[in-house]
């Protein structure tokens, strides 16, 4: 299942969370109810034989530099993880 990335605006937060393509997406911000708008990212694909995303990620860059490129972003932007929509609640 791919993982999108929705950013809004007013709240200065980027929302990622993970539905299929045949799914809605989301409309509005979780907090504020603002529209939100779907950022266009690179997937994630492994084609240097790398054993997990983690160390193909990690294998182009020394620490200090991904530390610094996530700080960039991190100074105008909150990331925040919203969990995929529920459609059957075992507990109900």
């Amino acid at each position: 299942m791919p993982t999108y990335e929705y950013k809004c605006e007013p709240c200065r937060v980027i929302y990622q969370t993970m539905h299929g393509m045949n799914e809605n997406p989301i409309q509005n911000c979780p907090t504020c109810k603002a529209p939100v708008t779907r950022l266009i990212s690179a997937p994630s694909l492994n084609l240097k034989g790398f054993s997990s995303p983690t160390e193909a990620k990690y294998s182009k860059h020394t620490e200090s530099e991904h530390v610094a490129m996530e700080k960039v972003l991190l100074k105008d932007y909150e990331k925040i993880w919203l969990p995929p929509f529920v459609k059957d609640n075992p507990y109900e």
